[in-house]
Parts: structure tokens; C-alpha cells; sequence
């Protein structure tokens, strides 16, 4: 895992923690990680789903790649199709890409949010 050693960002000033959290052996809370690159790099899936609702079933799996930069449609394609598939969702919403996500099923919407973590 390659983290930003640049200016650590404090998004919230007022919070405190304590102990370590390693993620592939870097504590990301040392004063040295950049907690913005440390969202891009991890993904977080709640017990109640919250995908995107003004975005596509599409939309949803490709914002983080958007968000880092990935344009390219062959390379979305291929990427949403595999975390679509690898969350179980592919076979229910290959033909709907473009239906809301959150018009889905609650089932379906948390396969959804797995989906999008794992493009990332």
C-alpha cells in the first residue's frame, strides 16, 4: 500500500483517538498518513445500505474510480462488470446499469455497496 506522507489533513478537529489501526502494516492514524488518501484506499460497507441515490446502478460501482481519476468507459466497463459479479448482483441488474440504485431491492442495495467497494 503506498500512503501520502505529504500534509497530513485533520478533517475533524475536534476528534481524538487512541491506539493503532494498521492497515498492511502503516498505522493510519500516525500524523504522517493523509487521512483523504486513506478514504480513497479503503472501502466501508454498513449494515444499512446507502448507495448513491441520485446516481445509476453503474454510477454507484464507478464513483470511486471516477473520484481517483479512471475515465477510461473499457476500463469502468470491465470493472464494474467483475464487481457486480463478484457481490452477486450481475445476473439482477445487467440489463438495468442505468436504473437508479436506489430503486433496488434492500438485499440488492447492499450487494451494491459490496460491488462498490470492491472497484475501488
Amino acid at each position: 500500500m503506498n500512503l501520502s506522507t505529504s500534509s497530513s489533513v485533520l478533517i475533524t478537529p475536534s476528534a481524538r483517538v487512541s491506539g493503532k489501526v494498521l492497515l498492511d502494516g502503516v498505522d493510519i492514524y500516525s500524523k504522517n498518513v493523509d487521512p483523504v488518501q486513506i478514504r480513497r484506499t479503503v472501502g466501508m460497507v454498513f449494515q444499512k445500505p446507502n448507495p448513491f441515490p441520485t446516481m445509476s446502478v453503474y454510477d454507484n460501482v464507478a464513483a470511486g474510480l471516477k473520484l481517483n481519476g479512471i475515465r477510461d468507459r473499457k476500463k469502468l466497463d470491465v470493472i464494474v462488470k467483475r464487481s457486480l459479479e463478484q457481490s452477486g448482483l450481475w445476473k439482477e441488474v445487467k440489463n438495468d446499469l442505468d436504473k437508479s440504485g436506489a430503486s433496488l431491492s434492500g438485499g440488492q442495495q447492499q450487494r451494491l455497496c459490496i460491488a462498490r467497494t470492491f472497484s475501488c
